[in-house]
């Protein structure tokens, strides 16, 4: 989005100091700053502010500042994220377009990436770099959203109530959609059930006239369309669900083939990551392309080549040709589960799971047990990691435990982002 500096002053009620220039775009960071963009520095652990000189270097056109400026055209603010999103609920009066908000404990980042690939094919999509999902990330993504945009694509995170009605009262979306309801951030929402509050915020943002799409399989996300005027669609397994799963086949990687029945007719997808649990994110995916009136079949068939977001069930492979299962981005247990169930069907010899810590839920060492169990019960080996939740003994290196691991063996590693098992699943594959 290109806007003035004077805007950017008017919106956030702040004082422009220097000449009116022409921004396009937003950065909080300055290493990744483009030419011509407002720098945004964030007060955090570090004070943003120490690097408005390295973002003027490199082409910052302005910048934030709740301190003195320090040359070149500066808006003066008393705090920059609240401007940051102050400016984003402004500018997105700019964007008429559909804005599809996707939340949910699991899978969101991965439907947003799905969503996005399957909308691209006929509607010019715009959607959050990785999981820009938070009171930075989406005020962010939809200052950037470049000229021509049909379609824009908004996941939406959160730790505690109200923050996602925040992020709604930014993006303003038409199209809610939420995936799934779990213990994840449970222990600051009083449990399961919170979560689901928190995350129905979303659908009871939708306008009248907008569309909550909902996962029919989650007796939690299923009832939330009685909290919205807007209309609701269905998505899952059920046998009423608007677009319903159907015909699932799992192949050598537990890559999912199915044929979703859609009210805008049957498509057979074909996905092109691992886990049955992708073909429901699939499904949330070519819902939204049906409700923009996109195509659905072209959609469809962009989901095989559809690469994810990083450390989400990434393939990966040992230098002995053992496959590793790269989903360390985060864990509860109902997406542990899901990945398990993604290693138990891939053929091998060994199935081995690294696990990490799940933080920020109720009732850590029941869900932690639990989930031993359950690999167990599907013949996995666990290797614990930094904790002893589990119950069973934590290692202090994974990968001298695991040693070699033959092309017949496969490895998942997974845990919250807190432990930083991506360091283990890059160890253990042949570019780490």
């Amino acid at each position: 989005m290109r806007f003035s500096a004077e805007s950017v002053a008017a919106a956030t009620g702040g004082r422009l100091v220097g000449p009116d220039v022409t921004i396009d775009g937003v950065s909080f960071d300055s290493r990744s700053l483009q030419p011509g963009q407002l720098f945004v520095p964030i007060v955090a652990e570090r004070d943003g502010h120490e690097f408005v000189p390295i973002a003027l270097e490199r082409g910052a056109a302005a910048y934030l500042t709740a301190r003195e400026p320090v040359g070149g055209t500066a808006i003066r603010v008393a705090d920059t994220l609240g401007a940051l999103m102050q400016l984003a609920t402004a500018r997105r009066s700019h964007f008429h377009g559909p804005v599809i908000g996707i939340t949910g404990s699991v899978g969101k980042t991965s439907t947003k990436d799905l969503a996005r690939a399957a909308l691209a094919v006929s509607r010019r999509t715009w959607a959050n770099e990785r999981s820009f999902n938070n009171e930075q990330g989406l005020p962010t993504t939809l200052l950037n959203t470049p000229d021509g945009t049909e379609v824009l694509v908004l996941e939406m995170g959160m730790r505690g109530f109200g923050e996602i009605a925040a992020l709604c009262h930014i993006a303003r979306p038409s199209i809610g959609v939420v995936t799934r309801v779990a213990e994840a951030h449970s222990d600051r929402l009083g449990g399961i059930d919170g979560v689901a509050g928190a995350k129905a915020e979303l659908v009871e943002a939708l306008p009248s006239d907008g569309t909550a799409v909902l996962n029919a399989d989650d007796p939690r996300v299923r009832p939330m369309g009685a909290g919205t005027d807007a209309s609701t669609l269905l998505f899952g397994t059920s046998a009423d669900a608007d677009v319903r799963i159907v015909d699932l086949q799992l192949d050598e990687l537990a890559r999912a083939s199915f044929r979703l029945v859609t009210p805008w007719g049957d498509v057979p997808v074909r996905l092109g990551v691992s886990g049955a649990h992708m073909a429901s994110n699939a499904a949330a995916a070519i819902a939204c392309v049906g409700v923009v009136g996109g195509d659905i079949a072209a959609g469809a068939a962009a989901l095989w080549s559809v690469g994810l977001t990083t450390m989400r069930m990434e393939v990966r492979r040992t230098p002995h040709g053992g496959l590793v299962l790269d989903d360390s981005y985060n864990a509860n247990p109902t997406s542990m589960r899901a990945a398990l169930d993604a290693l138990a069907a891939i053929p091998a010899s060994r199935r081995v799971a690294v696990l990490g810590l799940m933080a920020e839920i109720s009732d850590p060492e029941v869900e932690h047990r639990g989930v031993v169990e359950y690999a167990t019960a599907l013949g996995i080996e666990v290797i614990a990691y930094g904790t002893d939740l589990y119950g069973v003994p934590p290692v202090d290196d994974p990968v001298a435990a695991l040693g070699s691991i033959p092309g017949s063996e496969a490895v998942l590693v997974k845990g919250s982002r807190v432990v930083g098992l991506e360091r283990v699943a890059q160890a253990l594959a042949a570019d780490g």
